[in-house]
C-alpha cells in the first residue's frame, strides 16, 4: 500500500515537472498580467474612495440647474395657456428632474431631499424623470452629447424613475416622492439614457 501511494506521489511531481519552458513562460506572463490587473483594480477604488469622500456631503440648492449648458435654465411661463409640474422629494435622497417634451429635455432642476420645486412651461404633452443620490459630484461625466459631456452626477444611492408622458392644459401636476403604502403613484423604472 505505501508503494503505490509513493509512486502516485512520485508521479504527479514527475507530471509538474514535465511543464515546458514555453508553458512556464506563458503561466508566468499570465500571473504577472494578474497581478497587474489587480493593482490597477486597487488604484481605481482608491481614486472611487477619494472621490466619494470628496463629495458625499456635496448638495446643490434647489432649483439650480447643473447641466443649463445644455438645458438651459428655468423660465417662468408667459404664455396663454401654462401649465406646472411640482415635485416634492424624499427626506432621504437628492433628486434631479428632468422635465422631457418630443424626447428632448425641455427643463430640469436639482432639489434636496425634503425639499419642493416647481417647474412652469407652456400647455402640452411632458414626461419626468427622477434621478435620485447622494453627493453631487460636479465633475462626473454622465453621458456625451451634442452639447458636449453631460457632467454632474451623484456618487451613490443612485436611481433613475419615470411617469408616463402627461397632456398638460392650464394644470398643475404634483409629485410626492414619498415611499408610501398605498399610494396613488407609482413611477417606473428607468436609466441615465432615458432621463437625458
Amino acid at each position: 500500500m505505501k508503494k503505490i501511494i509513493l509512486f502516485i506521489v512520485l508521479g504527479a511531481v514527475l507530471i509538474t515537472s514535465c511543464e515546458t519552458e514555453k508553458e512556464k513562460l506563458q503561466r508566468e506572463q499570465k500571473e504577472t498580467e494578474l497581478k497587474a490587473e489587480k493593482a490597477v483594480r486597487i488604484e481605481e477604488e482608491k481614486q472611487e474612495k477619494v472621490i466619494y469622500d470628496q463629495y458625499i456631503n456635496n448638495s446643490l440648492p434647489t432649483g439650480a440647474t447643473p447641466y443649463a449648458y445644455c438645458f438651459g435654465v428655468n423660465y417662468a411661463c408667459s404664455d396663454y395657456g401654462c401649465s406646472q409640474i411640482t415635485v416634492k422629494t424624499p427626506y432621504n435622497s437628492d433628486v434631479l428632474v428632468t422635465i422631457k417634451k418630443n424626447d428632448k429635455v425641455f427643463r430640469h432642476a436639482y432639489i434636496k431631499a425634503g425639499s419642493s420645486f416647481t417647474f412652469e412651461f407652456p400647455n402640452g404633452e411632458y414626461q419626468a424623470f427622477f434621478y435620485y443620490g447622494k453627493g453631487w459630484n460636479p465633475n462626473k461625466v454622465m453621458k456625451a452629447l451634442e452639447c458636449g459631456p453631460l457632467k454632474g452626477g451623484f456618487v451613490a444611492d443612485e436611481q433613475f424613475s419615470k411617469d408616463s408622458p402627461q397632456q398638460l392644459e392650464n394644470t398643475i401636476l404634483s409629485y410626492e416622492l414619498i415611499l408610501q403604502e398605498n399610494g396613488n403613484f407609482s413611477t417606473k423604472p428607468s436609466n441615465l439614457n432615458e432621463a437625458f
